[in-house]
């Protein structure tokens, strides 16, 4: 009598187990699905915009005058305190900080007979601050150099009444200078600090407002543009027809 109970219920059992298998693979095949499916693709971020190098809008209180051979503007940088009275320098609106370089050099009066007596020989040490608009240092530069002769002129420059229309003064040694101007400043000013010289011309150490302390040339801005704003809708006024 029991084995024909046991007989029963063994179909009965048999069909639970099925379903139950049935119910498991139910459950995991979503899982496996998931765990299989490659992830979401996330658009990739916009490109930085490439760097751009320009010569900067520039005013020059002192202009030196144009070179005779390289054709370039040589600018004269003064001693100065109030950097609205320096060598002014726009930086264009950017994202991030801007490089500035520029060619940093001494002023040679050039005498051709001091030459031929060799009593030209002159040694000369300037240095210059590039300054925020609110009077902070951003950084120095120093250009020193030796003068003998005048093959160690970076160039005549015209406009004088020399021979050759050039004029006395002449930039000599050239230092290249290269500076980084932090995010925000619109606007830079180079101001002449201290001129030592050393020899026959004029030896001294030189700081007086207004007296020549070195020249510059060949002024640069690199940057990174800013990116355009961005374009948004314009919401509808307020209130019903």
């Amino acid at each position: 009598m029991r084995h024909n109970e046991h007989a029963r219920r063994e179909p009965f059992d048999s069909l639970a187990v099925q379903r139950l298998i049935v119910l498991a693979l139910c459950l995991v095949a979503p899982l496996a699905a998931a765990q299989t499916r490659p992830p979401a693709r996330r658009p990739a971020p916009p490109a930085a915009a490439p760097t751009k190098q320009l010569a900067p809008e520039l005013s020059c209180p002192a202009p030196l005058g144009v070179g005779v051979k390289t054709r370039t503007t040589y600018c004269e940088v003064l001693a100065e305190r109030d950097p609205t009275r320096g060598v002014l320098i726009k930086i264009p609106p950017r994202r991030g900080p801007a490089t500035l370089t520029f060619d940093l050099h001494n002023l040679h009066l050039y005498s051709e007979e001091q030459v031929r007596a060799k009593r030209a020989f002159a040694r000369y040490t300037a240095t210059i601050g590039v300054m925020t608009m609110d009077n902070t240092l951003i950084s120095r530069a120093v250009v020193q150099n030796e003068f003998r002769t005048v093959a160690d002129l970076v160039d005549r420059v015209s406009g004088g009444a020399g021979p050759g229309g050039v004029k006395a003064v002449a930039p000599t040694g050239t230092e290249s200078v290269t500076v980084t101007i932090p995010e925000g400043e619109e606007q830079v000013s180079l101001l002449g600090e201290k001129l030592t010289v050393e020899g026959f011309n004029s030896p001294g150490t030189f700081s007086q407002p207004g007296r020549p302390i070195a020249v510059v040339s060949n002024v640069l801005i690199e940057y990174r543009p800013a990116p355009p704003p961005r374009s948004g809708r314009r919401g509808r006024a307020g209130g019903g027809e």
